[in-house]
């Protein structure tokens, strides 16, 4: 008998080595047992014909079609006489022209006959303005006898995600070759969990999403999948919260009469009730002799920053030193000139008129003098400054701590995970964690990608804070829209207030798009977005200076000029010396300027609808109505305009966030930085699928508290040391 493989053989011992090549290379597949989770992306149906109307351009894609007409047009090429074979495809929805030249005209031109039934893979370009395929790989539909026994068998024929080198029916192909091994999978999900909700087993599953013969075969199907992918991954999250339990930690509570107590005493107006509730939280998790892990979400400008300043100031009071980590110096600068700004003379310990109860906030980043920083590192090591704000230089080796009792890292999603432990690594026992972000995460998103942390929502503004408007501008269509914004902007200025101008790079020959912000266009957005490249700083600030904005006080800033002039420009700006700030995104996060009511986003199609509601988020933020206007030259009816107008018609950062998702890729929602476990969902939605993400953490939270080591459940201990090779153990050990 022939011996079926385990699903973690070599595929080239299947497939031989030139598939298995391609299929390494191409899709990232190199075991049976990964080629069986390559699901299809969905099925056509013999009797049915896919949409050809809406083709994403420049994509590959595979569809089922007829084909209506084919001819073949003679033209004098270089050579002499050449042959171009133009075919039409139709599928009732749309029709899409396919053409061939030269040599590989003739097999075509005797196949592709009217009323004849195929798939055919390729990728969708434009010409003469309309979509075509050139050269499309295809393989015909005959549905007779002659092929009854192959892979085209099944009345649902399953569209695989393809690369040029390798069509979908071919990995089809490569599939039937493995698929007996689907036998050998080992299942994950405790027999009892299984039974209970009614799933397929996993062999049963992986058969039914390959080769389903209903559609009911592929929901049955991909329910089992989602179960396996949520559940896995929980359970990993779910340990992984059980070990933080057990490790100890220095309870810290804060002392009655302490810093704390007269930082509050100062303040010149009350906290909201969310930020009186979330600080509860984070007192609570202070006092336990575990450390903190929580998540602290909050719209922009909702007061996070107040939060975590008065959890650093418990430390501080319980005789700890609290670390804050900011993505960028000139987020560091910012966050020391607020903290000290609110602190005051409770910022000034062991100075001439500093409060009897103060400590000293010492800054630390990578471009401060050797004289400062010697005096910083200094005050660190003695315990003298209970507070230090600081870039990743706050993670060096030299960097050493009295007594580190809390980091707080705001803006998780720009740190490695290796920086926030190689910072938690500086306790004498892990410090207490706090991370911070303004990026509003559905609860879902929340639950996968941030498992291992408890989370707190802070989701109403303090009083005084205005609302802003937001509108379209579209720069194409309608030129003299562009001309009224810099009206407004002039308008703004004349009343006393500031205004900031974005723009998608800086502008100089030694960029790339990787350093300035840029969101790359997407194809389907047409092919408008690649005519010219993205909007500059440099450019723009000097188009403005000497047209529309001409008298106002003009200046740039990002991310390649020196630390001490951004610096600098920062510090005239918020002091009312400058009018207009043209910048990249180095001002998304954390900026503070209550003078500031305007923020105009150049190619604002090139950014991301978060990245919008953060940039809209640093105006509006004192007593005066805020302006958020967004340029785009896309037409009217592309999805970047739909995009636009969506962050145009809410300010609520949460259904943003949704919106964001839903036009995404699970991948880009889990991020590069989510490497491992977290973008491993194959069949998983993460906005679709909240009720088996719930469900599944509530589970798996259950069987580990029972069962931590998982003695008694080895298929899915095999399955957790597949999901968690080494680097991705790693990851979760550091979230």
């Amino acid at each position: 008998m022939e011996h079926v493989p385990a699903l973690d053989e070599p595929l080239k011992k299947s497939l031989g080595p030139a598939t298995a090549k391609v299929m390494a290379e191409a899709l990232g597949l190199h075991t049976v047992g990964d080629l069986l989770h390559h699901y299809p992306r969905r099925y056509a149906e013999r009797g049915e014909l896919t949409t050809l109307s809406d083709l994403p351009l420049d994509e590959h894609v595979t569809v089922v079609a007829q084909v209506a007409d084919a001819r073949v047009l003679t033209f004098n090429g270089a050579k002499g006489r050449g042959q171009r074979l133009e075919v039409t495809i139709t599928d009732g929805s749309g029709r899409l022209q396919l053409v061939f030249f030269g040599k590989g005209v003739h097999k075509p031109h005797k196949e592709l006959l009217p009323g004849t039934r195929a798939m055919f893979a390729g990728k969708v370009s434009l010409f003469n303005r309309r979509l075509q395929l050139a050269h499309p790989a295809y393989e015909l539909l005959r549905g007779d006898g002659g092929e009854a026994a192959g892979s085209w068998a099944a009345s649902l024929i399953p569209i695989y995600p393809a690369t040029t080198k390798l069509e979908s029916w071919k990995i089809s192909k490569a599939v039937d070759a493995v698929l007996p091994s689907a036998a050998d999978a080992v299942d994950p999900l405790p027999p009892a969990l299984r039974e209970g909700r009614g799933l397929l087993t996993l062999p049963d599953a992986l058969r039914q999403i390959h080769r389903p013969r209903t559609k009911a075969d592929v929901a049955a199907a991909r329910d089992r999948l989602k179960w396996d992918e949520a559940f896995v991954l929980q359970v990993a999250l779910a340990r992984r919260r059980h070990a933080d339990t057990q490790l100890p930690a220095v309870a810290r509570r804060p002392a009655p009469d302490g810093i704390l107590a007269a930082f509050d005493a100062k303040l010149p107006f009350t906290l909201t009730e969310g930020q009186e509730k979330v600080s509860k939280e984070i007192f609570d998790d202070l006092a336990t002799e575990h450390p903190m892990h929580r998540l602290l979400q909050g719209e922009v400008g909702s007061g996070k920053t107040m939060v975590a300043l008065r959890a650093m100031l418990a430390v501080v009071d319980a005789r700890g030193q609290a670390a804050l980590l900011a993505p960028t110096e000139v987020l560091a600068q910012q966050h020391h000139r607020s903290v000290t700004e609110m602190m005051g003379e409770l910022a000034e310990g062991g100075m001439l008129g500093g409060a009897e109860r103060a400590t000293k906030v010492v800054l630390l980043t990578g471009s401060m003098g050797a004289a400062a920083r010697r005096q910083a590192l200094l005050d660190l090591v003695t315990g003298e400054a209970g507070i230090v704000i600081g870039t990743h230089a706050l993670i060096e080796d030299k960097v050493q701590f009295h007594d580190l009792g809390l980091v707080v890292v705001d803006e998780q999603h720009r740190f490695g995970v290796e920086q926030r432990d190689a910072l938690r690594g500086k306790g004498k026992q892990p410090p207490h964690l706090l991370v911070m972000t303004a990026t509003p995460i559905p609860r879902t998103v929340a639950m996968t990608v941030f498992g291992d942390l408890e989370t707190s929502v802070l989701d109403q503004l303090p009083a005084g804070r205005s609302p802003i408007a937001s509108h379209v501008v579209p720069a194409a269509d309608k030129p003299h829209f562009l001309t009224r914004a810099w009206e407004r902007v002039r308008e703004e200025v004349g009343n006393g207030h500031q205004a900031y101008v974005v723009c998608p790079r800086i502008g100089d020959d030694a960029e790339t798009d990787q350093g300035s912000g840029r969101k790359k266009p997407r194809a389907s957005d047409g092919d408008e977005a690649e005519k010219r490249p993205p909007l500059a700083v440099l450019d723009v600030a000097e188009q403005l200076r000497t047209g529309p904005l001409a008298g106002l006080r003009v200046a740039v800033l990002h991310g390649r000029m020196h630390p001490d002039d951004k610096d600098d420009v920062m510090r005239r700006f918020a002091a009312g010396e400058l009018d207009v700030l043209v910048a990249t995104t180095v001002i998304e996060v954390g900026v503070n300027v209550p003078n500031a009511t305007v923020m105009v986003i150049m190619d604002a199609d090139r950014f991301g609808v978060s990245q919008l509601h953060q940039l809209r988020g640093r105006v509006g933020r004192g007593s005066a109505p805020g302006l958020c206007l967004l340029v785009t030259e896309m037409p009217e009816a592309s999805p970047a305009r739909q995009r636009l107008g969506a962050v145009a018609a809410t300010l609520d950062g949460f259904e943003l966030s949704r919106i964001d998702l839903e036009q995404r890729r699970e991948g880009d929602v889990l991020g590069q930085a989510q490497s491992g476990a977290r973008s491993s969902l194959r069949m998983l939605a993460v906005i679709d699928d909240e009720e088996v993400i719930a469900a599944a953490r509530e589970e798996a939270t259950a069987l580990v508290l029972a069962d931590p080591e998982l003695e008694a459940h080895p298929g899915l201990r095999t399955a957790l040391d597949a999901l968690l090779d080494e680097e991705r153990e790693e990851y979760l050990e550091k979230g």
